[in-house]
């Protein structure tokens, strides 16, 4: 499948990148060979291959997954610059209501 600069300049939009003009065409080429082998591995016929969620055959051996007690929440708001009703507040990160913010 070909893909075209506008095709990539809109996906770099929407993941809030950019990068020089001059870039444009490599990023392209890069582009279209990344899904022309995704598009060559939805041709391998994978009847009969039983699904595999991981290769290796492990369990979590760190620790017991245990229920602790938390902090207090006031004591951490402490060391926040602004909370509000119990929660840090952040700046908000959506800028002028564009699609893929």
């Amino acid at each position: 499948m070909a893909i075209s600069e506008q095709q990539v300049k809109h996906v770099a939009k929407l993941a809030k990148l950019s990068f020089p003009e001059a870039e444009l065409h490599e990023f392209t080429t890069q582009l279209g060979k990344i899904i022309d082998m995704v598009e060559l591995l939805e041709e391998v016929d994978t009847t009969g291959v039983p699904f595999t969620s991981n290769v290796v055959e492990s369990i979590n051996v760190l620790r017991e997954d245990k229920a602790q007690a938390g902090f207090d929440r006031n004591e951490l708001l402490k060391n926040v610059p602004e909370s509000e009703n119990g929660f840090i507040k952040v700046p908000a990160i959506i800028d002028n209501g564009e699609a893929g913010a």
